[in-house]
């Protein structure tokens, strides 16, 4: 076992070098810069939201944007009605010990981007990489289903994150995949989670700094993330964990639950993908998908609770989109996409609408679309 392990780790060290020695130009461009951090006491979590805390004296000097002089910040405590937090909350408070940032960036296989390359490339200074592909289930071919209870916590236990940290997810298209594992740290119990509201693009774009290259840490966080999973679907044992998880079977919805949704409609379905492979006028990007949509379900396209900086549209602004759609805030929502990922942004956005108990279809359509005995309907 001892070899196997170091067999992984290995491996996943050599894709890290490879990633870096492919970009070390880009590399060169994005190193990193020293960030001035006074020190603060850290306001808890479960404080009131947007009840700001002023600090004196807390300065960073940005030399990454080559913006000159010094630049203040407040500290506010961490919100518990709202799923995002914002780029200078998190840039005031990204010292803190009992708060963890992931870098969960995963992209569409047409757009030929690799997310680990380009956490080598920059990312927020301190964030950790974390594989959606990579911790999820290993015992189907969907793609990046949800991983069990047993697997989830050994991964994430072996990024060093603990039950009482406060994490911080973030992507590099601005709000995508990161919600995808905002929704999986909820499904495991665990609600001190939030997504950075614009992600890396805001996090740059507002003068912050980045680091190139991974620590030996990272690397080895995240080859014993990848170990962990591998381990537990073998039936190996894993130790220690220290992230226990508490599952929360009201957040995932299963193709069992969306068929006999069909005929009883409980639930509002919301569908996340665009309105051309909704209407099933445009083919599926994965071969043997059919087109088209869950009968009786709604398009809601995921890019339309954003607005042009990636961030999530306001309460106000959501509510219109919805309604516009026919969907009653009022009713039970299920969402879904193709392959369980947009969906989370749809989540994200009604739980920004008081909605926190709104469960995602994980297998989306991509399962739902390759059955030959589930209805499909086309506009």
């Amino acid at each position: 076992m001892a070899s196997s392990a170091l067999f992984l780790r290995t491996v996943f060290a050599r894709r890290f070098a490879q990633s870096s020695l492919s970009l070390a130009s880009h590399h060169q461009a994005t190193q990193l810069h020293t960030s001035c951090f006074n020190k603060k006491p850290f306001h808890g979590w479960a404080t009131a939201a947007h009840s700001p805390h002023k600090t004196s004296g807390f300065v960073c000097r940005n030399i990454a944007s080559s913006v000159r002089g010094v630049r203040a910040a407040s500290t506010q405590s961490m919100p518990t009605n709202e799923p995002v937090v914002s780029v200078d909350w998190l840039h005031a408070n990204l010292r803190e010990p009992d708060l963890k940032v992931l870098d969960a960036s995963w992209y569409m296989p047409d757009e030929q981007r690799n997310p680990l390359q380009e956490y080598q490339v920059a990312h927020i200074p301190g964030s950790l990489f974390f594989d959606i592909d990579g911790i999820s289930d290993r015992t189907t071919n969907l793609p990046h289903m949800l991983p069990s209870e047993d697997a989830f916590a050994a991964a994430v236990s072996a990024l060093g994150i603990e039950n009482k940290d406060g994490v911080v997810v973030y992507d590099g298209k601005g709000i995508f995949s990161a919600a995808r594992v905002w929704w999986m740290f909820r499904v495991f119990g665990h609600d001190r989670i939030w997504v950075l509201d614009g992600g890396l693009p805001r996090w740059r774009a507002s003068g912050f700094d980045v680091e190139s290259s991974a620590s030996s840490d990272a690397i080895l966080k995240a080859s014993a993330a990848s170990e962990a999973i591998e381990k537990v679907y073998k039936g190996q044992t894993v130790a220690p964990i220290t992230f226990q998880t508490k599952f929360q079977p009201h957040l995932v919805w299963t193709l069992e639950q969306v068929h006999k949704n069909v005929e009883e409609k409980t639930h509002q379905h919301i569908d996340a993908r665009s309105k051309p492979r909704f209407d099933g006028v445009a083919p599926e990007p994965r071969k043997g998908i059919r087109s088209g949509h869950v009968p009786g379900s709604k398009c809601v396209p995921f890019p339309q609770t954003l607005d042009g900086s990636q961030t999530l549209l306001s309460a106000d602004e959501l509510k219109k989109k919805f309604e516009h759609e026919g969907i009653s805030l009022d009713s039970p929502v299920v969402t879904s996409c193709g392959t369980g990922v947009t969906a989370c942004i749809l989540a994200l956005g009604l739980h920004r609408l008081g909605k926190a108990d709104v469960p995602v279809y994980d297998g989306s359509w991509t399962e739902w679309g390759a059955q030959s005995h589930t209805p499909v309907s086309t506009s």
